[in-house]
């Protein structure tokens, strides 16, 4: 019989990576509550129509990655493939539009059928953040100036350059496509067969092309600043400005875009030389026809989503689990009394760590590899004067201390 293994494309969260997960999430939440995020949760599948509707039908994700199901009562059900629909989804059918501005923070397990590689899995996890209701550039600077901390605190935005476009507004992007698409016409013959594909329907995503045909011929495409309003350019200006004030730092990529038309104004990443192909850490932008575009009513909106695994490969440093109590009962009597006075402890917050069986030595084995602070040693003499040795497992000395003020002595 074969051995089972965890399908392709998936890992297992061991209790280190689980670690280092967990405080990934922990510091986002963390901060933004400090911006005033309240988490929201959704669930992992959604009508499929949603991600149909806001990644759009010539998408490779709708197209070539999505997981899309019939259930048992005959609806296309998908696995998420990215938070943001599922967020603007929840505001639709929450009715929350009288509650704006919105601020939510979410995180978990996200969904594509990809080549796995290194940062990149069938099943991954993202962090995010929304920001519903606030037409101003003062909400991408806010929520860039959020991802910039949470970088920072993770001790990875040193590794890491922002890199930061605008797409304008609508008649910006109207002009602008236009000119590419008389601009890539005449290079038809050259370019791809998906860019060919793109060049009606979604001609801005041949700037994302690999090919590298295609890339000598996006080289000498129109650059959008020459199609931008004047208003589009002092909404770019400002989030610029804004940005400057925070002392973020900042590279022009001309070429960031988004293809769909929902995407407005600001697009930005975090990207990073430090994980082969896989560059983006944290990505996002303005996307204020998004909500309108899923059947509610017209809100602004922007936000970002940054992976948890990629953080967790780029990160160096990890704060130290807190390290536990060692009991370590010699005989029954003391292993019932122990175990009691465990279940206490343990309620009242301390860690602590008690096996199951072995002498002295292998106990005190046990507590070396469990990195205890400490070791409460109690045999039948130990029980019989209601005391307990509290030995300093990192110095080697020792104390005997009534059982009642134990929970004092270890608080100390």
């Amino acid at each position: 019989m074969a051995t089972l293994q965890a399908v392709r494309g998936t890992h297992d969260l061991l209790p280190e990576a689980a670690a280092k997960h967990n405080h990934v999430v922990a510091t986002a939440r963390g901060l933004g509550q400090a911006y005033g995020y309240g988490e929201i949760a959704t669930p992992i599948f959604e009508q499929t129509e949603v991600f149909k509707r806001t990644l759009g039908d010539t998408s490779d994700v709708v197209t070539k990655e999505m997981y899309t199901f019939e259930d048992k009562g005959g609806d296309s059900i998908t696995l998420r493939p990215e938070g943001t629909a599922a967020v603007a989804r929840a505001y639709i059918s929450g009715k929350m539009q009288d509650r704006l501005p919105l601020k939510f923070f979410y995180h978990g397990p996200m969904f594509r059928y990809e080549r796995p590689q290194k940062g990149r899995q069938r099943q991954f996890h993202q962090i995010g953040v929304e920001l519903f209701g606030v037409a101003d550039p003062v909400g991408d600077v806010e929520v860039i100036a959020l991802g910039a901390q949470i970088l920072g605190r993770l001790g990875v935005l040193g590794w890491c350059t922002l890199e930061l476009n605008t797409l304008g507004d609508t008649e910006s992007r109207d002009a602008y496509r236009a000119a590419l698409v008389a601009y890539f016409q005449d290079h038809f013959d050259n370019l791809s067969e998906d860019s060919r594909d793109r060049l009606h329907r979604n001609p801005l995503r041949i700037l994302d092309s690999k090919d590298q045909g295609d890339r000598a011929i996006i080289e000498h495409a129109p650059r959008f600043d020459d199609y931008l309003t004047p208003a589009a350019q002092d909404f770019f200006a400002r989030v610029q400005e804004g940005l400057t004030d925070l002392g973020i730092g900042y590279a022009r990529n001309e070429r960031l875009v988004r293809g769909l038309d929902y995407y407005c104004h600001t697009a930005f990443e975090f990207t990073t030389d430090r994980l082969g192909s896989q560059s983006a850490v944290l990505a996002g932008g303005r996307y204020d026809g998004l909500i309108g575009t899923m059947g509610g009513p017209d809100t602004p909106g922007v936000g970002w989503a940054a992976g948890i695994e990629r953080l967790a490969m780029l990160a160096e440093t990890w704060p130290a689990p807190p390290r536990p109590v060692a009991f370590i009962p010699l005989g029954e009597a003391a292993d019932r009394a122990l175990r009691k006075r465990a279940f206490e402890l343990r309620g009242a917050g301390f860690a602590i760590d008690m096996g199951y069986s072995g002498n002295l030595k292998r106990r005190l084995n046990r507590a070396n590899k469990a990195n205890a602070r400490l070791a409460v040693i109690v045999g039948d003499d130990e029980l019989a004067a209601s005391r307990a040795t509290l030995r300093n497992m990192d110095t080697g000395e020792q104390q005997s201390v009534p059982l009642a003020d134990l929970a004092l002595h270890l608080k100390d």
